[in-house]
């Protein structure tokens, strides 16, 4: 994967995206889903391939656009998510998880367009169902954020576990 040149921001540029993902953290966390899905860009592109074990000569790398995708969400895919999660329906989130959002290792770098910038994170989701029931991912997250007039939001999140299978029954959560 050839990265773009990372260009540096300002200290209150970098403080400033770093804010936006700790607080949506604990949004997600608070199951503030109202409130987390208003830090989304209308055009948001939530992305989480799927991993494949490939030899290191391979030059299609361990995923691609192309091939299967635990998420490949727009904003109505995500607003549908969150509707679900809602509905009295939804006996798998009765009684609801409790989660924990870790986030760590950001960098900020310029975008590709002015007011645009890519953040890297790494992230810890810590999951808890029950009395005995916890799962954890971890991964690293290539974020786009955009300044809207309503202030910073996500146009773009790339999600990578290092997981070719999913360490735990289901993917129940936004990471």
């Amino acid at each position: 994967m050839n990265l773009p040149a990372e260009k540096p921001v300002s200290l209150d540029e970098a403080r400033a995206a770093e804010a936006f993902l700790l607080r949506e953290a604990r949004l997600l966390d608070n199951e503030r889903w109202d409130e987390w899905l208003s830090t989304l860009s209308e055009a948001i592109h939530y992305w989480m391939p799927g991993i494949e074990n490939r030899r290191r000569e391979d030059e299609r790398g361990a995923c691609s656009a192309d091939h299967m995708a635990l998420f490949d969400d727009g904003l109505r895919d995500l607003k549908r998510r969150v509707a679900r999660f809602k509905q009295p329906s939804a006996w798998a989130e009765n009684p609801p998880t409790r989660n924990v959002h870790l986030v760590s290792n950001i960098e900020v770098f310029a975008g590709d367009e002015e007011g645009e910038y890519r953040v890297h994170s790494c992230f810890v989701n810590v999951r808890s169902r029950g009395l005995d029931e916890q799962y954890q991912l971890a991964g690293r997250r290539e974020d786009v954020l955009r300044r809207e007039a309503e202030g910073l939001k996500l146009l773009a999140r790339r999600i990578f576990i290092p997981n070719a299978t999913l360490p735990c029954k289901n993917i129940n959560t936004f990471l």
